[in-house]
């Protein structure tokens, strides 16, 4: 028996089989920054069409969780496959450095009370080592981005750019000072936006608390009554008894209507509906005696039940009926709705009693509670309710409560004088901030269509913007406030311009450190110079201004930029629609009229497998550094293409390990195309389309199709659809169908014969095309795909377009679409009946087998098409096609397909050394009696094989 090893074109290529994703990356990543790949895509880009995705700034806060590089991926692969499109993509990384978070950790680590200009410079020194720590994990992930050069919220330009932001919105009329009840918490000390407020359970007491009335003579006419007979009272609800000692109003129902209830010693107010449930929690009983609407009560004063004043009684829509007592008790300094309602009728700020200091302590000259923390003087505020008699019942409950995101401390309503954006002040258009932003709304597309709604709602119900802090790291308001009026400074921009540029010289220090006399002169004396600070929110909110128009104008040179900053995209967490995309959305809306942004992009949380949130205490949090260590960042890129992020996102080491295994599947298929390229030459070897066999035209077009649904998929944002249909392309059409069929012609015929050349055309277009496609996922295995490639390469895949050389078969063509569709469904049946005979020990290979196929007329029409080259498709040394109903046929094996029947019989015949097919003229041939016919054809002397199909 001769080796005629030696005479078979066997794969060979240098891509490795392992991945070995932890050791290979990093020095992918150092030779991006060797050739400075940024760079020449910038410079690839030039004079194409800009796509902007503006980077959401993470908090320069500690090292990055799972969900930084959920949302870091995304980002990368929409911006890569915008370059593969043919876009000028450029993306800027950013990051947000004021606020609480970092002022507390220096606080933490330093101490409290240092000097403010110390822990200014604290602060700033922590955050760019957070941000150089961040980077090295983002930049580990494949994220590519003009890292050199990114933009911090605390950069001297920027933090200057945001005070000219701030003064265009002063300019246009937004920005004024106000007492309103705002979030604030006592931890921080300062105001909270609405985004720093989360909801958890709290146990309070709920207590109701009996008001005397003042005139009973005015309150027996509301209830049409001569006269009151006894002493009458009217009954509140609340869960906060530490603001009773604010109380100044009561809040009725215009519509509800109330009765006046006979307990006995006295009579009861209470909403009609609500009597039977009062009664019962205050283990009375009573008798309606009249009712009244609550317009008839308004106006009616009741006495304070421990301090010398009165509460008089105010209509309100917001009062319900579904618990309490139906009538509200009023303190305008620490509820939204109460103030609004005091101020309407006619309440002075000067009048609001605030008694709360900023550190929850009640002011010492508080009568009988000055000096206490509010949540320690709630039981004894109880105990003078009881023991003025004003206390009808008292009960412990648990309910959800407003907490402050960062201390997890339950927050307050507290009324203080601050800076806010007015939300329904008109503009110069007539517009209000309001109209401005819901319009703008309209015009955004949303991914996914939910979040449109969800922002909707919460500007059109959201109050005005609270955007000043009482902090130390943070962009001051440059404000000078009149000492006698209170007014600002009738040159308030110029002086805003003149403080922009010494913060732009210095940073925000310069503010801080300011002598008035030194913008002020004369005047400096009848001015105040605030200390306040600008929320982050506002920060991060006007990045739109400071980035894309200011310090990297130049890169995000966008034709719609004329008219203020538009970037194609903002993508971040869904949690954003009440933070960063909405603070963009009103400073866009109020300095240029329209959303800074096209389009919003959110993804979901990261959760366990079993829908749990990540937890170190549950012990079930997948970091990220760890997953590159172990699998590769490519698989973490994997994991994130191939789950829904417009929900929750399910990660374990376990669904790692499934990513893992279809990373595999499409490296062996990668492997496979590129190791039957050897000896390939592109320029010398490559077959025209219209030359090649049928079944490689076949592949071409099949890989045509898939690489437009790809491009419209990475278009729409869909990486799911794009995972699943270059996975399904390896698995079905390459794995399952044609590259098991292209094996015994690549392997078997002569080396530069058309049917070798014609295979390797086709497996040369598909892995060029598939390292296109896994390109934005798969950023780290693409470029190892595309340097095997035979021919010149560029110096990196991402550098290239998507593969414009796939063509497609013509409608008319004898061997189009649909045929073989058909005959991969007939190899798959027939696949699964060689299978049931090998296990049945029928036959040890498909290659020993010879199958009789009991076909249909149309279905043996089709297949009778490929002639003797059927054998090789369906990978048997013999394929008989006869009639469905042939003799014969009853003993075949039925299949799935219809009009198909399948027999298996060991082939009769010797086996071929080299070809390994079982032939009759195996042995007939003297000089290669171990040789079929077609073998000795394909020898190197020989004249060789002739295909025209498979």
């Amino acid at each position: 028996m001769s080796d005629y090893k030696h005479t078979l074109n066997l794969p060979e290529t240098d891509f490795p089989m392992r991945g070995n994703l932890p050791k290979r990356e990093p020095a992918r990543l150092q030779r991006w920054q060797e050739i400075d790949l940024y760079g020449r895509l910038r410079e690839a880009g030039q004079g194409r069409e800009t796509f902007v995705l503006h980077d959401g700034p993470p908090y320069a806060n500690g090292s990055i969780h799972i969900g930084h590089a959920v949302n870091k991926i995304l980002k990368d692969i929409i911006v890569k496959a915008k370059g593969l499109a043919g876009f000028d993509a450029p993306y800027v990384p950013g990051w947000d450095c004021h606020g609480l978070p970092i002022e507390h950790k220096i606080e933490t680590i330093h101490g409290k009370h240092l000097p403010p200009d110390e822990t200014r410079a604290l602060c700033r020194g922590y955050a760019a080592e957070q941000i150089d720590v961040q980077r090295e994990d983002f930049l580990r992930l494949g994220i590519v981005g003009d890292w050199q050069r990114p933009y911090r919220t605390m950069d001297h330009v920027n933090e200057a750019e945001e005070v000219r932001a701030l003064a265009e919105m002063v300019k246009q009329g937004y920005v004024f000072k106000g007492l309103k009840p705002v979030n604030w918490c006592f931890d921080c000390g300062s105001a909270l936006a609405e985004a720093e407020v989360e909801y958890a359970d709290k146990k309070s007491d709920a207590i109701d608390v009996a008001f005397a009335a003042d005139d009973a003579e005015a309150l027996a006419r509301a209830f049409g009554l001569e006269r009151l007979d006894k002493p009458a009272i009217v009954a509140i609800w609340t869960t906060t008894p530490w603001t009773v000692p604010a109380n100044q109003a009561l809040n009725v129902h215009p519509e509800v209507d109330y009765a006046l209830v006979d307990t006995g010693e006295r009579l009861l107010v209470l909403a009609a509906d609500l009597v039977e449930s009062c009664l019962e929690r205050y283990e009375l009983q009573g008798e309606i005696v009249a009712t009244t609407s609550g317009t008839h009560l308004e106006h009616l004063n009741f006495r304070h039940p421990f301090y010398d004043r009165l509460s008089p009684v105010y209509l309100a829509d917001y009062v319900e009926t579904d618990a309490g007592t139906g009538i509200v008790h009023s303190a305008p300094a620490y509820g939204v709705d109460d103030f609004v309602t005091c101020r309407a009728y006619g309440m002075e700020f000067e009048e609001i009693k605030s008694p709360v200091m900023g550190n929850g302590v009640y002011a010492e000259d508080l009568k009988f509670f000055g000096g206490q923390m509010i949540w320690k003087a709630n039981p004894q505020i109880v105990a003078k309710l009881e023991e003025v008699g004003a206390l009808l019942a008292h009960e412990k409950i648990t309910h959800s409560y407003m907490h402050c995101w960062r201390h997890k401390s339950p927050v307050i309503y507290r009324a203080t004088a601050q800076w806010f954006v007015g939300m329904d002040i008109e503009g110069a258009d007539g517009k209000t901030l309001r109209q401005r932003a819901l319009e703008g709304i309209e015009t955004t597309q949303f991914v996914p269509a939910w979040g449109k709604a969800r922002l909707h709602s919460m500007i059109a119900n959201r109050p005005d913007w609270c955007i000043s802090r009482q902090r130390n790291w943070g962009v001051p308001i440059p404000f000078f406030l009149h000492r006698v009026s209170g007014e600002l400074h009738p040159r308030t921009l110029e002086l805003m311009e003149e403080v922009a540029q010494r913060i732009e010289a210095e940073g925000i220090e310069a503010w801080f450190r300011l002598d008035a006399g030194e913008l002020l002169g004369d005047e400096a004396a009848d001015y105040e110079q605030i200390g306040d600070t600008l929320d982050v929110w506002f920060d991060s909110g006007t990045t739109h201004w400071h980035v894309l128009r200011g310090s990297h104008a130049s890169v995000f040179d966008h034709p719609e930029n004329r008219d203020g900053p538009v970037a194609d995209l903002y993508l971040e967490g869904s949690d954003q629609h009440r933070g960063w995309f909405h603070s963009s959305l009103l400073t866009g809306c109020a300095i240029d009229g329209h959303p800074p942004y096209k389009g919003l992009l959110t993804h979901g949380f990261t959760v366990d497998a079993q829908g749990r949130k990540m937890s170190k205490s549950v012990g079930n949090v997948v970091a990220p550094q760890e997953v590159m260590d172990k699998l590769g960042a490519d698989i973490l890129r994997l994991w994130v293409a191939s789950t829904d992020y417009s929900g929750e996102m399910a990660v374990s080491d376990e669904i790692l390990k499934r990513t893992a295994d279809v990373y595999r599947r499409i490296r062996n298929t990668s492997r496979f195309l590129l190791a039957n390229l050897n000896g390939f030459e592109v320029e010398r070897d490559a077959v025209a389309f219209e030359e090649m066999l049928a079944l490689d035209q076949w592949v071409v077009d099949r890989a045509a199709q898939l690489q437009k649904r790809i491009e419209t998929a990475y278009a729409e944002y869909r990486f799911l659809d794009v995972h699943q249909q270059v996975h399904t392309f390896c698995a079905r059409e390459l794995g399952g169908f044609y590259l098991d069929i292209i094996k015994d012609r690549q392997y078997t015929t002569q080396a530069d014969s058309l049917a070798r050349r014609s295979c390797q055309t086709a497996l040369y277009r598909v892995v060029e095309a598939l390292a296109r496609w896994v390109a934005p996922i798969l950023s780290f295995t693409a470029e190892e795909i595309y340097e095997h490639i035979p021919g010149e390469r560029r110096a990196s895949v991402l550098l290239e377009t998507f593969y414009g050389e796939l063509q497609t078969l013509d409608d008319g063509a004898t061997f189009d679409r649909d045929f073989w569709e058909q005959v991969l469904e007939v190899k798959q049946a027939v696949n699964k009946c060689l299978e049931d005979a090998r296990n049945a020990k029928v036959i040890k290979s498909g290659l020993a087998a010879e199958v009789t196929l009991y076909v249909s007329d149309g279905l043996r029409e089709t297949l009778g098409r490929l002639g003797d080259e059927l054998r090789f498709v369906m990978l048997t040394s013999e394929v008989h096609l006869t009639s469905f109903d042939a003799e014969g046929g009853q003993a075949a094996e039925a299949t799935e397909l219809d009009g198909l029947r399948v027999a298996v019989v060991a082939s009769p015949h010797a086996k071929c050394e080299r070809c390994w097919h079982h032939r009759p003229d195996v042995g007939q041939h003297n000089d290669y009696p171990d040789l079929c016919g077609r073998c000795i054809s394909n020898l190197p002397e020989g004249p060789g094989e002739e295909r025209h199909y498979a």
